[in-house]
């Protein structure tokens, strides 16, 4: 399973930003890179670089397994190792499938100057960051298939990245760009988890309607 994970791993990597950004220099002469947001130490700048720590300690884990690094028992059994297949597959197909679908509009990180086109339509009509939920769900197979201590770090950290990126960079970002029609598209839209309505978060788009989450 380690020589798998790594596999499915690289592909991730490679499909997901190396050629998603050499496919969209080709198209709108930009990488779509804006790189980490907020001063060091800030809760933006730590959403960056828990980010990067997590794509790292995604490829680590496969290897220190490889290594010779014991899997937690608990979670050391072939159907723990199928299912995390099926998940870390189902999250690469996705990832793409996301890039695909915010076109000209992707972008690695936020540049507050630039006002890009509010995504609704595709697969974006049913989680607001399709992308993220996909990265996280491939991360969450990757650590089932390769149940290690590292695995498990790397997925906190992916989880913590995400959450900042999102609602401490993004949300805020893409309110004051586009106000109400982002306000809108959020009322009906959960942010990660499609068709799960809890109440509004801390954090979130000050709404006046119930928020999806």
């Amino acid at each position: 399973m380690n020589a798998l994970a790594i596999s499915i791993y690289a592909i991730y990597l490679l499909s997901a930003f190396v050629l998603r950004t050499v496919i969209h220099l080709c198209r709108t002469g930009d990488t779509g890179f804006r790189g980490l947001s907020g001063r060091p130490g800030s809760a933006p700048w730590w959403a960056g670089v828990l980010f990067v720590v997590a794509l790292a300690i995604g490829l680590a884990a496969p290897i220190a397994g490889w290594a010779g690094l014991e899997p937690i028992s608990l979670l050391d059994h072939g159907f723990v190792n199928l299912a995390g297949l099926t998940l870390a597959s189902a999250g690469v197909i996705l990832t793409l499938i996301a890039q695909v679908h915010m076109g000209r509009a992707w972008r690695i990180g936020v540049d507050e100057d630039e006002h890009t086109e509010l995504v609704t339509g595709g697969i974006f009509g049913f989680v607001r960051n399709p992308f993220f939920s996909a990265t996280a769900l491939a991360a969450l197979g990757l650590a089932l298939m390769v149940p290690n201590l590292v695995a498990a770090a790397g997925l906190v950290a992916l989880i913590a990245a995400l959450e900042l990126q999102v609602r401490i960079v993004e949300e805020p970002y893409l309110r004051a760009t586009h106000g109400q029609t982002y306000v809108d598209y959020v009322a009906r839209t959960g942010r990660f988890v499609p068709f799960v309505r809890p109440t509004n978060q801390p954090g979130d788009p000050q709404v006046t309607v119930t928020d999806r989450r």
